[in-house]
């Protein structure tokens, strides 16, 4: 699970070139957590000015400033004095708005982190939204393979040694991409969506037997790689016994649904044989998937064409 809270640090080193991010003061303090110690579900961590339901990144462009400008001097007294005693992660300034004088000697008196940037307020919170739903995701590290394959997300899982990887290289080879090899990272990207990306260290690299480690963008180029996915299916590579292999469902495959982070993925289990080509039954299996996403389901098709057959034909 998610455990790591970002900081204003982490916030500014991830926005600094994007948002033209610059530091006005309290930089000793860019430790500061971006979620409280007693954050509630749901809460705001990044919007306009507000001191009623105080945000804990106060975001101030333009508006905000012509607002603090209109109001009386004990008026503006208390709503600076409101802002920073509740003691938010962070005041950002943006729009190209400059702090006043107040307002820097506030930030300085409670060492709060004060930024500023020339982007549009907008933008600025989009960019802070998404930054903010991603690190503070619920999130867990699942062992298999994710793949981009035929622009769905397709996490490869079985046993060690199973060939999770060869099967991963061979559709690589078919212009595929890797997204994550061993442990890719999933989370919430909403009620019912799940996204999967790579870990840092792990980026680019996958791990074949008898190959060593392989670095896919050098070898193969940048459209080789996809950086993040939701995850749509998973396809399970399983060794079977022949008794298994007789017992399996030769009409409806072998497909079940399983459950990451409270949302149902489906799961299409695919027996590993010598002289099976695995990298073909992927992408039909990914292929039968998108169809049954669209409303076909081909066992369906065929049995309610055996009964029409049968009501034609009667013995």
């Amino acid at each position: 699970m998610n455990t790591a809270t970002p900081t204003v640090g982490m916030l500014f080193q991830a926005h600094a070139q994007a948002l033209s991010l610059r530091w006005h003061c309290g930089q000793e303090n860019d430790a500061r957590p971006l979620r409280g110690t007693e954050a509630l579900p749901g809460e705001a961590l990044a919007g306009y000015l507000n001191i009623i339901h105080p945000n804990r990144i106060q975001v101030l462009g333009r508006h905000e400033q012509a607002y603090l400008d209109a109001l009386k001097p004990k008026a503006r007294k208390e709503l600076l004095h409101g802002l920073f005693g509740a003691a938010p992660a962070l005041v950002l300034l943006t729009e190209g708005v400059l702090p006043a004088d107040d307002l820097l000697r506030a930030a300085k008196q409670t060492a709060t982190p004060l930024l500023a940037s020339p982007v549009d307020s907008g933008k600025v919170l989009q960019a802070l939204q998404r930054y903010l739903g991603e690190k503070l995701a619920e999130m867990a590290v699942l062992h298999g393979v994710f793949m981009d394959v035929n622009g769905l997300g397709v996490l490869i899982t079985g046993e060690s040694g199973v060939g999770k990887s060869e099967l991963a290289l061979e559709l690589i080879n078919r212009h595929h991409r890797l997204i994550a090899d061993d442990a890719p990272e999933f989370y919430r990207g909403g009620p019912d969506t799940v996204l999967g990306r790579c870990p840092a260290v792990l980026q680019d690299f996958l791990e074949v037997r008898g190959l060593g480690l392989l670095n896919v963008r050098a070898m193969f180029g940048d459209s080789a790689i996809e950086t993040s996915k939701e995850l749509r299916l998973v396809v399970h590579l399983q060794r079977m016994s022949e008794e298994a292999l007789r017992q399996l469902d030769r009409l409806r495959g072998s497909y079940q649904q399983r459950s990451f982070l409270d949302v149902v993925i489906p799961q299409v289990t695919i027996p590993v044989a010598p002289g099976r080509n695995l990298a073909v039954l992927v992408e039909t299996a990914v292929r039968n998937h998108i169809l049954l996403r669209k409303g076909y389901n081909a066992p369906e098709a065929f049995i309610q064409r055996q009964r029409e057959m049968v009501k034609k034909n009667p013995s």
